[in-house]
């Protein structure tokens, strides 16, 4: 979205950032909010992201470079450790910082955290973050200006430490309803459809396996299926399972599926059925019946004996406890991912 609106202060900024979770695609939410954000508190270039700090220091989990090269992140881990800025705010709830970094990084240990942020055009900064206590996982935005004269001023800190909460809201509703408009494969109809729609749940997760978003029903799924409560992060045989290159998972109470975008891991999980048991053959048979196919057809294009189809399609009909072709296809659609 082009930014038409006038941005002349704090209200009209969030209004604009608010509208912009609605209406723009998850590759453009935050460009499109940081230029807004421009408009009433300058800067040349930023960066927002996530991280945990661990023993190794400061792990980054999701990064958007705005004005920024992407050899700036393969530069930033060779100084991370000399950033006392970020391990200055990775110790608090919520922290909003503004400084020069030829002040803040002044120290001859700092030498080359220093370079690297001349060599960026990193010389006065503006940081604010805030730390999610279920994970662990510390959401920030920084914000770069590269003249040496371009001070930050404390109005400014401020304003940025009141519309940061916002940012992040927003960034999470945009990523809420680009889950929620993501189309359901084999979508199901009739009232078993409805019922399994309804079981249907979904959390937006970095590859890290740190729960970002999710519903209610998500989080049931989740306690049912290992027996225990909701953590902030994906249950290890989920994680493995997508970062191995997988995409469908199949528990002993769910069935869950990803698709990767920006980084992030968009999840759905249902309940399980009694067609998701149907064995990779007995799949393809069902439905070939679903589609109007007689077995004598069937057995031709597989290569398969009528009767052995015949027996397979009566083993069927007797898991899945229906009667009719019509009832087999509810059935096979409420095992739809």
């Amino acid at each position: 979205m082009a930014l038409t609106t006038r941005i002349d202060d704090f209200g009209d900024l969030l209004l604009h950032v608010y509208r912009l979770a609605h209406e723009e695609p998850l590759d453009r939410f935050q460009d499109a909010s940081l230029d807004a954000l421009r408009h009433v508190l300058p800067f040349d270039s930023s960066m927002w992201g996530s991280a945990t700090l661990g023993t190794a220091g400061i792990e980054i989990h999701t990064l958007h470079l705005d004005r920024q090269p992407p050899e700036m992140l393969a530069g930033y881990e060779e100084v991370k450790h000399l950033d006392t800025a970020a391990l200055q705010v990775a110790g608090l709830p919520r922290a909003t910082l503004g400084f020069d970094a030829s002040v803040q990084f002044g120290a001859p240990h700092q030498r080359a955290i220093k370079a690297y942020g001349d060599r960026f055009d990193q010389r006065h900064f503006f940081i604010t973050s805030a730390v999610n206590p279920v994970n662990g996982l510390t959401q920030w935005i920084t914000l770069f200006r590269s003249r040496a004269d371009a001070y930050g001023t404390e109005r400014e800190r401020c304003l940025l430490a009141g519309v940061a909460p916002h940012l992040q809201q927003a960034m999470g509703y945009n990523r809420v309803r680009h889950m929620e408009a993501q189309p359901h494969t084999g979508a199901a109809t009739g009232s078993a459809g409805r019922d399994a729609a309804a079981q249907r749940a979904q959390a937006v997760v970095d590859r890290h396996g740190v729960v970002y978003h999710s519903t209610l029903a998500f989080d049931a799924l989740m306690r049912a299926e290992w027996d225990a409560p909701p953590t902030g992060r994906l249950p290890a045989p989920l994680m493995q399972c997508f970062a191995s290159g997988g995409t469908r998972f199949a528990g002993r109470t769910l069935v869950a599926r990803c698709h990767v975008e920006r980084d992030l891991l968009f999840v759905r999980v249902r309940a399980a059925c009694e067609a998701d048991r149907l064995t990779p053959r007995e799949w393809q048979i069902a439905w070939l019946v679903a589609q109007g196919r007689s077995h004598k057809e069937i057995a031709r294009d597989l290569e398969r004996a009528p009767a052995t189809v015949r027996n397979h399609i009566q083993a069927i009909y007797r898991r899945l406890e229906v009667g009719s072709v019509a009832e087999l296809i509810a059935a096979l659609q409420t095992a739809g991912d």
